[in-house]
C-alpha cells in the first residue's frame, strides 16, 4: 500500500517536498517511482530510484529542480520539488514495482500505485 501525501499550492519559484509512505511488504526489494498526469493526458514519468538508493531517475523536464530521495529503514520515499512552475500543476501519483527493470523504469508499468497528491503552482 502506498500513501502519498504533501501536494499544496505554492507560488512559482517555490518549492514542496512530496512524501510516499510503503506497508505491505519490504520496501529495500522495491523499485519506487513518481508519475504525474494531466486529466486527459498519459501518466508521465517524473522521477525514479532503485532499491538501494545508488540509482536516480530523472525526466529532462524536471531533472535540476526535482530530487528523488528514500529511507529503507523508514519505509518512505520523497520528491523535493524546486523552482516549481505553472507547468508543474498536476496530480503526484508514487509508484512500486519489485521487478522492472533500467530499460522500462520510465514507463508507467509499476504494479502499485499511491492514490494522487495534488500540486498546484500559481504564477
Amino acid at each position: 500500500q502506498l500513501q502519498a501525501s504533501g501536494g499544496g499550492l505554492v507560488q512559482a519559484g517555490g518549492s514542496l517536498r512530496l512524501a510516499c509512505a510503503f506497508s505491505g511488504g519490504t520496501f529495500s526489494r522495491y523499485t519506487m517511482g513518481w508519475f504525474r498526469q494531466v486529466p486527459g493526458n498519459d501518466r508521465e514519468f517524473v522521477a525514479a530510484i532503485k532499491r538501494s538508493g545508488g540509482s536516480t531517475y530523472y525526466a529532462d523536464s524536471v531533472k535540476g529542480r526535482f530530487t528523488i530521495s528514500r529511507d529503507n529503514a523508514g519505509n518512505l520515499v520523497w520528491l523535493q520539488m524546486n523552482s516549481l512552475s505553472p507547468e508543474d500543476t498536476t496530480v503526484y501519483y508514487c509508484a512500486a514495482d519489485a521487478g522492472i527493470i533500467t530499460s522500462t523504469i520510465r514507463s508507467p508499468n509499476y504494479a502499485y500505485w499511491g492514490q494522487g497528491t495534488l500540486v498546484t503552482v500559481s504564477s
